[in-house]
């Protein structure tokens, strides 16, 4: 793990000797099962056989489900050439968190209290997947409960970058398997920064989209009115075909937006003439490393170049915010383990326990407060968005720090990870995280350095457009790390 790789190579057989086809995006893809150039079989096929050569190291993968994922592979071929594909994620190989139900899957959610526990139904995004579909070849992992540690019996996952630092939490698995070359995408879930926090540390890139712009119906929970679902991919306009498919209203989740789910096609566009991006450089430039502040700086620069216009904007303090998003967590956790907690208290670990029991001694006049600032915060933040296309920030303050040093997190270091993270959740606004530059590490190694477009309400489109635009013309996403 000493060099990036940015050769995307020759696509046109499944055997490539230098892995291109591993990393190709999902839009690229397409073309070639159009075409013939290559079927789903091999894809899913070449898949799984670097899954089983890279992932022993990297575990990101909780288990793979090689046999079915070969027939829905077969049947994605048989429908191509009938001329019937379900759109462009059909034949596609992607991966899905432990957290989301499959009907004779395992659902342990990092949790030795559910090691074993098979799932009776299926979540409602994964049979939107499959409707697509998409070829799930198996679940990634993810911390305990969905929160922030790693317990066992299950691994952490290892950065492929540099294997000492951290890979990000809860999403962990799902941060790591596309950017290995494992998967073409899988679906993560941020409920303080889950999707952001993996993907500015793998260098992948994460759309969290506005709470109830997808159902969660069939995942596990963590705190209801954070929880947000949603992609890890390479690129932009992935994560937006991703979003497309799993995306919409859903009986099973009355809390599920009515908003209609708008197209998201392969192409992205070119320019950002007429788009309107703020930059608060209270937010953006205070109390950040100097790689994060460059990388901000030069895609500031790189928007201009696009057509943007960069205005200044203020966007409200989240001092307040972000530690009402901790009060606001433990209450629900408690409430979603209220079953489960009571009897078997010693089982779980340490950060997962101290949350619950935070929630549990709450009072509620203490966390009707704490509703009263949300609610407050959240207008505030969505004035200052209101006539802006998006915000550009950092997704963290600091590239992701030795495993270490987050296993003893003081309170600056939880400062840095959650203070671009939290006040999103808090507001349930959407965001999409990407890589915006390299830098490299004490041990020479190249490392990604992550940023994050802020929207209003339901423009994940927008989003992902801006965020495409940005891509094409930057390679940054295009850079893979050497296994």
């Amino acid at each position: 793990m000493t060099d990036t790789n940015t050769d995307t190579g020759n696509a046109g057989t499944a055997d490539t000797a230098d892995g291109a086809l591993y990393y190709r995006e999902i839009s690229e893809l397409v073309p070639l099962l159009a075409s013939g150039e290559i079927s789903s079989a091999q894809l899913t096929e070449m898949t799984l056989e670097r899954i089983g050569a890279v992932d022993q190291r990297l575990g990101s993968f909780a288990f793979v489900a090689a046999d079915e994922a070969r027939l829905r592979a077969q049947e994605s071929d048989q429908r191509r050439k009938a001329g019937a594909p379900r759109g462009p994620l059909d034949g596609i190989p992607l991966a899905i968190k432990d957290i989301y139900d499959k009907a004779g899957w395992r659902t342990e959610a990092g949790m030795a209290l559910r090691a074993g526990q098979v799932a009776d139904d299926t979540a409602t995004v994964v049979t939107r997947l499959e409707d697509a579909g998409a070829v799930i070849v198996g679940k990634v992992h993810t911390t305990e409960g969905v929160y922030t540690e790693h317990t066992p019996p299950f691994r952490a996952p290892l950065n492929p970058w540099d294997a000492i630092r951290w890979v990000g939490v809860s999403s962990s698995g799902s941060g790591v398997a596309p950017v290995a070359g494992l998967c073409y995408g899988a679906l993560g879930s941020d409920t303080g920064g889950s999707i952001r926090m993996p993907s500015a540390s793998n260098g992948a890139t994460g759309l969290k989209p506005t709470w109830g712009r997808v159902s969660r119906a069939g995942v596990v929970e963590l705190a209801a009115t954070l929880d947000h679902v949603g992609p890890i991919c390479r690129s932009a306009r992935d994560a937006g075909l991703i979003l497309g498919a799993i995306a919409g209203a859903d009986p099973r989740d009355p809390t599920a937006s009515l908003q209609p789910v708008p197209e998201f096609g392969t192409e992205m566009p070119t320019s950002l003439r007429g788009v309107r991006i703020g930059v608060d450089p209270s937010w953006s430039y205070r109390d950040v490393s100097a790689d994060v502040e460059q990388a901000h700086r030069a895609a500031e620069e790189m928007l201009r170049d696009l057509g943007a216009e960069l205005v200044h904007t203020d966007l409200p303090d989240p001092t307040q915010a972000i530690t009402d998003w901790f009060g606001v967590c433990a209450v629900q956790t408690a409430r979603s383990h209220q079953n489960m907690f009571p009897a078997h208290r010693d089982s779980y670990g340490p950060a997962l326990r101290e949350l619950i029991e935070r929630g549990i001694a709450m009072s509620g006049i203490e966390y009707d407060e704490l509703l009263q600032r949300r609610l407050i915060f959240k207008g505030q933040m969505e004035a200052a968005l209101a006539p802006l296309d998006g915000v550009l920030i950092p997704a963290m303050s600091f590239i992701a720090p030795p495993v270490e040093k987050m296993i003893r997190m003081d309170d600056e270091t939880t400062a840095g990870v959650h203070r671009f993270t939290v006040p999103f959740t808090l507001s349930q606004l959407p965001t999409i995280t990407f890589p915006g530059g390299f830098t490299t590490t004490e041990g020479g190694l190249p490392f990604p350095v992550g940023l994050q477009m802020v929207g209003s309400a339901f423009t994940e489109r927008r989003l992902v457009d801006i965020v495409g635009a940005f891509q094409a013309a930057t390679p940054w996403n295009k850079k893979h790390p050497q296994l």
